[in-house]
């Protein structure tokens, strides 16, 4: 069967870019454009923090048109509603009838996402959905997959490990009431190379600071 035509949600972190990577493996989805939401306030990716000059490079090295969906800072539920009706627009205008996730576990999310998608005739898709997230985190970073901490919650997770990268030793290094892919919140990733890009991306580790109660490591593209 020939896979259906999707836009990936893109965080610009490693969830979804295994997401990407598994969708295309299982012949699940063809993939044909991205979507972000960024904090137009800020010029970064919403949640993540990931400058917008570094998704612009990530964007790049995937090869995929962008849909950007800037959201004003602070953001309604009115405000955000609009925007994505309109990004869902976009969606549709691609030709795609799904929408890929690299959610893992959380079932409300899920059924949220589905319930906001149902209305619009367009499907979601979860290509690493259920999968027991220690073993998974060790399968993406086999797989190739470079990235560094670049938001974590300090009522999680201590902020010394804002910048870290993601790799064995740090989950190793990572409290047992943590998930290994942060998929609780306890942390948020920026990728920089992998087998879903053309190229690595090199970058620059910059400052970590504090902010919204978040604390937040800078990566510059270089």
């Amino acid at each position: 069967m020939t896979p259906p035509k999707a836009v990936l949600s893109w965080s610009s972190g490693k969830d979804c870019a295994f997401a990407l990577i598994e969708a295309r493996r299982l012949g699940l989805a063809d993939v044909v454009a991205v979507l972000t939401t960024t904090n137009a306030a800020a010029d970064r990716v919403a949640m993540h923090g990931t400058r917008n000059a570094l998704l612009a490079r990530q964007v790049a090295a995937l090869g995929l048109p962008l849909i950007e969906v800037p959201l004003p800072w602070p953001c309604s539920n009115a405000d955000y509603a609009a925007r994505m009706t309109e990004a869902m627009a976009r969606v549709r205008a691609t030709g795609a009838t799904d929408m890929v996730f690299g959610d893992l576990f959380l079932e409300d999310l899920r059924a949220w996402r589905e319930a906001q998608l149902a209305p619009l005739g367009i499907g979601g898709i979860f290509p690493i959905w259920g999968r027991p997230t220690d073993a998974l985190a060790r399968e993406m970073i086999a797989a190739g997959i470079e990235a560094r901490l670049v938001t974590v919650d300090p009522a999680q997770l201590d902020p010394a490990f804002c910048g870290r990268a993601f790799d064995t030793r740090l989950l190793a290094d990572l409290p047992a009431t943590v998930d290994p892919c942060g998929e609780n919140g306890e942390f948020h990733t920026a990728v920089t190379a992998g087998p879903m890009f053309a190229a690595p991306i090199p970058v620059e580790v910059g400052e970590t600071v504090t902010r919204d109660g978040f604390a937040y490591t800078d990566l510059v593209p270089l």
